[in-house]
Order: structure tokens, then sequence, then C-alpha cells
């Protein structure tokens, strides 16, 4: 086996502030400890996480890396004690506690799967980060059935691209929000119906169709009461993500009289054992679907490394559509 550099390339987050406080600096390759994997990266995931990461707004749990990146692709460049399932050399793909934007990164063996068949690792490392969060939220916690009526609230993220087909997938009706005409048409050509925010009203439009059993939102703020209106009765509300806010003035009346289900969940503060449960859910259903041509990564701009402030522009300005990698010493 190779031996290890000593050193790496990272990206350090200088402070809380804006895209420029993402620094390129020189950091010791760390080692793996038991149950742990060492992957040399080469490609990672760029997520809204890292961006309120690198505001301020949301500290790694403890133990975890103070770097940004919460998933990439790569190569198995070392494994700790106790871990059987890879070996040097292994093309993986992982979710990661945090640590992504380096050359190395250390992550939980269990947290990790196969390059699926088909995929380069560019876009291997758009599925962990998202297929973790969908899975868990769409259907361990959403309970989505075949022939439900479905609704996603940023539809054309990276997050509402894979919901859409995974959802589609599993034979339910789609239906997702968008911002743009552009959006609107990617929104489209993933099999869903589109509803622009900007000149449509997602509750009359799903009211028209007796309601959605099942809303996934990232928006919270006033879209939890709007959400409670457009879901059918005995409807489910899962909360991923707070971009308009983490408080609502809300009618519990309705909670109670409709029978409506309102829950949500964030990955990263999960255990380990829990991510490892949802790992295990991906390669026995998720995975099947990559291979089958049934959910492929939508994939927007990739930058370098060194460029990790210029994809965090990218990804607040809003234009982009799908994932944002880094090339870390990906091809």
């Amino acid at each position: 086996m190779t031996s290890l550099p000593v050193e790496m390339d990272v990206i350090e987050i200088a402070g809380a502030g804006g895209p420029e406080a993402l620094t390129p600096a020189r950091r010791p390759v760390p080692a793996p400890g038991h149950g742990q994997i060492l992957i040399r990266v080469a490609w990672a995931g760029v997520n809204r996480p890292d961006v309120l990461q690198r505001m301020g707004a949301y500290a790694p749990p403890p133990g975890a890396s103070d770097l940004p990146g919460l998933e990439c692709s790569g190569h198995v460049a070392a494994v700790g004690p106790g871990v059987t399932r890879w070996r040097a050399g292994d093309a993986v793909c992982a979710l990661l506690p945090g640590g992504g934007y380096a050359e190395y990164v250390l992550t939980a063996a269990d947290h990790a799967l196969a390059v699926p068949a088909g995929l380069s690792l560019r876009e291997a490392a758009c599925l962990p980060e998202t297929c973790f969060t969908v899975w868990s939220n769409l259907v361990m916690r959403g309970g989505l059935q075949a022939g439900e009526r479905f609704l996603i609230h940023g539809g054309s993220s990276g997050i509402g691209t894979t919901a859409i087909q995974i959802a589609r997938a599993l034979g339910a009706r789609v239906w997702a929000t968008a911002g743009s005409a552009g959006k609107c048409a990617a929104i489209e050509s993933l099999g869903a119906t589109a509803i622009n925010y900007r000149t449509d009203d997602f509750v009359a439009a799903l009211r028209a169709e007796g309601g959605a059993d099942l809303i996934l939102d990232m928006v919270c703020g006033d879209y939890i009461a709007r959400n409670l209106k457009a879901l059918a009765d005995d409807g489910r509300l899962v909360l991923i993500g707070s971009l308009s806010g983490s408080r609502a003035e809300i009618n519990f009346a309705q909670v109670m009289t409709r029978r409506l289900t309102i829950t949500g969940s964030t990955l990263r503060p999960q255990s380990d054992l829990a991510k490892a449960r949802i790992a295990d859910q991906l390669r026995q259903h998720v995975w099947p679907m990559v291979e089958l041509g049934k959910l492929r990564p939508v994939m927007d701009e990739g930058f370098a490394l060194a460029d990790a402030a210029a994809a965090h522009a990218r990804m607040e300005g809003g234009a982009h559509i799908g994932k944002i990698v880094l090339r870390v010493g990906g091809e």
C-alpha cells in the first residue's frame, strides 16, 4: 500500500462570515480509529449545512472535524481496527461528520457505501447527504406509500431532485415548488408537477387534487401554516430545514380534527448507529434504484477545492439546479 502523506490541503473556516471566510490551509492527515476508515477524497459535495456552518449557525457536534463537508467520494486509504467491510483501494461514497473539504477525511466505516455501478466518482459524491436525508425522512419517518400525493418544497435543490426521483420510484404522485421557469422545467423533466411559488399557490394546487398525503419542507417559517392547509386529512408534514426561520404560529385545532402529523429531523446530530441503520436501508432500497437508472444525481457546477468560496457563492446565489461539488483529487 502506498504510504500516506503527513500533511494535506484543506479548506478551513477562518471565522463566521461570508464565502471569503473559507481559507486554504495545511493540516496533518488523520489516522483512523476503531471502526473508522480514512478516505482519499476525489470529490466533495457542497450542501446548505456547510453554508450555515460557515456563517456560524450550525456548529459541528462534539468530536467532529471543524472543517466543512458532509459527504464525499473517493478511495479507502486506510482502515482502523475492527473494520472488515472495507479494504484500502475500495471506491466508496460516504456520509461524513465533517471534514470533507480536505484531501483526506475520516468517517465511520458503516457510513460508507460502495460507489453504485454506472456512476462516476463525481456523481457518487452527491449521493450520501441527500440520500440519507431524503430516505430517512421520506420513508422511515414520513412513511410514503405508492399512490400517495407528495409535495416537496425546494424541488430543484439537491434534496428536492433526489426526493422527486425516489418518490416516483416508489410509485407516488409528486408535486414540487421552485421559483423560476428554468427550475420548474428541471422539476418537470424529472416527472413531477412543478408549482412556481412566485406566481402560483401551492395550497390551492394541492387542495384541488385532494390534498397532499406527505409534505417534505425545508422552508418552515410561514410555510408551516400553509403546509397544514395543503395536507389531506391524516396527512403528514416532515420538516427538514428552516430557510425562512424556525418559528411559526399555527392553529392546532386543525391538527386534531384532521388527524395531521407534524414531525421532522436533522441528520448530523444523530448517533452513529442511527446513521448506520439508514446506510443499510440505502444499500437495500436506494442503491438498486441508482443501478437501474431510476435515480441519478442532478448536477450543477463543479469547483476546485481551492475555489470553495466560489462554490458557496454559487449556492447562496440561488440559481443552481441540483448538486454543487468540489474537485479534490478527482478527474
